[in-house]
């Protein structure tokens, strides 16, 4: 390997080490949840607003800094995300009280919106052929696993720490991660006469936040309550005015010619999809291993443990391999093995081995390795290289939205067939409805497979 290439693959490890400390984050809390309520002296309904807040402002804001993105020095932008999300990181860990708490997630949400909109695009800027399909195979693979290991370490962390450590381990990566970044990342000449759509990005904001909300707080509120309704029209009315002006005007904050790509529609779908797939269970598995087989947040934390492993082995190999010979097989072989994993998850009952358990994560592993790197090296490549950054937003988009969605979706479906089915007992009625979920699960699996097969048919 020459020193040109060895440098290449060090910023892409740097780059890709940003975008999974990103959704490392945003799920090590999930099981921090209960000691934060009782160390802030907080309900239950206010802490899930330490996950709510991060995620939304991380969301909301991938588009906007996927555009600057392909404005600015990727170097300069890079560094300032990492350094934005270590002082996060390190208010988090500090705060005193819920409020600061939410504060400072948002501004952690910030840095991590900066490095998850534009990994992607400074990896394809970088790489080409199939030295591009492995790299971002490595990272959106990590990026999933950063989501789904997440829990594994915040589970170690609060039972030998305390829920404040959670927090620290990003600090020291996020300090060195920016140093390297200004002085690695090449700084690529940034555009000139810069036009942004200020007006447009208010409209697209507030669009993305009330829906993101409604999604996030429909099963807690009520899908048919006054909130949800309000946030409803709220969408629709913010929505219709940006498209209608980014559809006017020269400098456009999203290009929606870039929509009339079928592998870059079709495909964010399919990302979408497949994230709302892996979340059906991702969400459930803890749930069943705690609530039914009765084991402990560590022991359920290593669980996880097999899928990312799987995940992470299988994806630079299916990426290298999209790069030379295209995605079309693998992002259908991938919606297939997830299909079959789900399948194996509906069986689960209170006498289920673990070794079972662990077979069906690491067979689900190994469906998302196959997919997630063909399909973002599909869909970053089927772009201009101006638009890189844009579209790498919109990718990271994609997925946060199937995140949010497979959760809300998840959880609501799951309440309300355990709730119908009650009359069974307390177990019974858990792995009724964890089964009947998993059949939904299974939907989105079909959904992802055939949104594959219309991006990639003709390639």
């Amino acid at each position: 390997m020459d020193s040109d290439i060895r440098i290449k693959w060090i910023i892409c490890i740097l780059i890709i080490l940003g975008n999974f400390l990103g959704m490392l984050d945003s799920s090590t809390v999930q099981l921090a949840l209960y000691p934060i309520a009782k160390g802030l002296n907080i309900t239950l309904n206010q802490v899930q607003w330490v996950i709510i807040a991060y995620m939304l402002v991380l969301t909301v804001f991938l588009p906007f800094f996927g555009k600057l993105g392909d404005i600015f020095p990727k170097n300069k932008i890079y560094s300032l995300g990492f350094l934005i999300f270590g002082i996060g990181a390190f208010l988090n860990y500090l705060s005193p009280n819920f409020k600061l708490l939410i504060v400072s997630r948002c501004i952690e949400a910030l840095g991590a919106s900066i490095m998850l909109a534009n990994g992607p695009g400074a990896i394809a800027t970088m790489f080409k052929g199939e030295n591009r399909g492995r790299a971002l195979g490595l990272n959106a693979s990590l990026v999933a696993v950063g989501g789904l290991l997440g829990p594994a370490v915040g589970g170690a962390c609060i039972h030998f720490f305390g829920w404040r450590t959670i927090f620290l381990p990003s600090v020291p990566f996020a300090i060195v991660g920016a140093i390297l970044s200004y002085k690695l990342i090449p700084s690529y000449s940034p555009h000139k006469n810069f036009k942004f759509d200020y007006k447009g990005f208010i409209y697209f904001s507030i669009a993305l936040f009330a829906l993101l909300l409604a999604i996030s707080e429909g099963h807690h509120w009520g899908w048919k309550s006054l909130q949800i309704i309000i946030l409803g029209v709220i969408t629709l009315i913010f929505g219709g005015l940006f498209y209608f002006r980014d559809k006017k005007i020269n400098y456009p904050m999203i290009n929606f010619k870039m929509f009339k790509i079928k592998a870059f529609t079709f495909g964010n779908i399919a990302v979408m999809t497949s994230y709302m797939t892996m979340f059906t269970n991702a969400i459930l598995l803890p749930l069943f291993l705690q609530g039914v087989l009765q084991l402990n947040a560590f022991i359920t934390g290593l669980l996880v443990l097999p899928y990312s492993v799987a995940s992470s082995i299988v994806a630079p190999f299916a990426g290298g391999y999209a790069g030379k010979h295209g995605s079309r097989v693998l992002t259908q072989i991938g919606p297939g093995i997830y299909i079959f994993a789900l399948i194996i998850f509906t069986t689960f009952n209170t006498k289920t081995p673990l070794w079972e358990v662990v077979l069906a994560s690491i067979i689900m592993g190994i469906g998302n390795g196959f997919f997630q790197s063909p399909s973002n090296n599909a869909i970053i490549t089927s772009v201009k290289k101006e638009e890189l950054g844009i579209a790498s937003g919109i990718l990271s988009l994609s997925r946060n939205l199937g995140n949010i969605l497979g959760v809300a979706i998840t959880i609501t479906l799951f309440e309300s067939f355990k709730n119908i089915l009650s009359h069974k007992g307390e177990v019974l009625s858990f792995l009724s409805a964890y089964h009947y979920t998993m059949f939904v699960g299974i939907i989105f699996g079909i959904i992802c497979l055939t949104c594959s097969h219309i991006a990639y048919k003709d390639e």
